[in-house]
């Protein structure tokens, strides 16, 4: 199989992609082909420390779901453009930038099977490394014209403040649900969406074309983080691929627990045990088997379907084509990774 065959087959597995149409297959596997190394001469540079701890992430690997999805949604447009790989590009640097600003404020010591930058070198070096992909990200993207650089600017600024209403946590008064459903569509959603902008704009898709893609990108990203929140609960981890109970021990509250805390109903032991983070194993395990048995696992499960629900929707406004058909099952993969 080829490098390009292979990173399709990995996306298949990770997103749930089904494309049986080989021209898209050809088209998908190039692109992102090209995406890879335009991501590696981005980063490059002369001053050794800069370039090792820049190049880290990006050959760590990942889903490569957003410049994935800017290159589906340049299938929707009336041209072929190069610049759909620069802005594909452009958005996978945004985001391997907050990995590595979210690694020092977790404190994490893993990322994606590797050493985190912040362990492997320290705070400074990972924080620094971040904003350099930042800047290389706004240099590809000033390239793409105006508007674009307009575009970029606005999902920073909708990143940081999902990052912030997080770190903040609800004001008096606010819903913690609503609270937490805003914080993912901004810190997942926005770049997500903006994957979807780009890919219809730099095509020439028509306008209305455009804001489906963008309005489907911000859905399909905030499903993507509730289909992660449930998973981390219901799924032992021989079958995630991860630890069990990664949020219960960082005492991150994620959507099934916000819903199960939101109960009378619920076991008074699980609303002791979500006070704080849960170390020690055994708790971890005494808190799952509660979260499973809870209402707030199946009410996170019925979110998730309606916000796949939405997701198709929006891609009804979408001609019928093989890129369309690629994105339905993404929806459906996300319900069906669940159950």
């Amino acid at each position: 199989m080829s490098v390009q065959g292979g990173a399709i087959e990995d996306l298949r597995k990770s997103v749930g992609l089904r494309i049986a149409d080989e021209p898209l297959l050809r088209s998908l596997a190039d692109g992102l082909a090209d995406v890879e190394r335009l991501l590696r001469e981005t980063v490059r540079s002369d001053v050794k420390a800069v370039h090792e701890a820049a190049i880290h992430l990006v050959e760590a690997g990942g889903k490569r779901f957003r410049p994935l999805f800017t290159l589906l949604a340049g299938q929707f447009g009336k041209e072929n453009s190069r610049d759909v790989v620069v802005a594909a590009a452009a958005v996978e640097l945004v985001h391997l930038a907050t990995l590595y600003h979210d690694d020092v404020m977790d404190e994490a010591t893993m990322r994606r099977g590797a050493q985190s930058v912040n362990a492997r070198w320290d705070n400074t070096v990972a924080i620094l490394t971040g904003d350099f992909l930042f800047a290389h990200a706004s240099r590809l993207v000033a390239d793409l014209g105006t508007d674009a650089a307009r575009i970029i600017a606005e999902t920073f600024g909708e990143l940081v403040t999902g990052q912030m209403r997080e770190t903040v946590g609800p004001v008096d008064g606010e819903d913690a649900v609503a609270h937490y459903l805003t914080v993912i569509a901004q810190k997942t959603g926005s770049l997500i969406a903006t994957s979807g902008r780009f890919g219809g704009m730099l095509s020439s898709a028509e306008p209305e074309h455009i804001e489906a893609l963008c309005r489907f990108g911000e859905i399909i990203g905030t499903a993507f983080q509730i289909s992660d929140d449930v998973i981390d609960i219901a799924s032992p981890s021989a079958e995630s691929g991860k630890s069990q109970g990664t949020d219960l021990r960082e005492g991150v509250k994620t959507l099934p627990m916000l819903y199960a805390l939101a109960d009378e109903g619920t076991d008074p032991r699980l609303v002791e045990l979500l006070s704080g983070p849960v170390t020690e194993d055994a708790l971890v395990t005494e808190a799952l088997e509660l979260l499973r048995r809870s209402s707030g696992l199946e009410r996170a499960r019925a979110t998730l379907s309606d916000y796949a629900r939405r997701a198709r929707a929006e891609l009804a406004a979408l001609p019928a084509c093989p890129a369309r058909d690629a994105c339905e099952s993404v929806a459906d993969y996300l319900v069906e990774r669940t159950r």
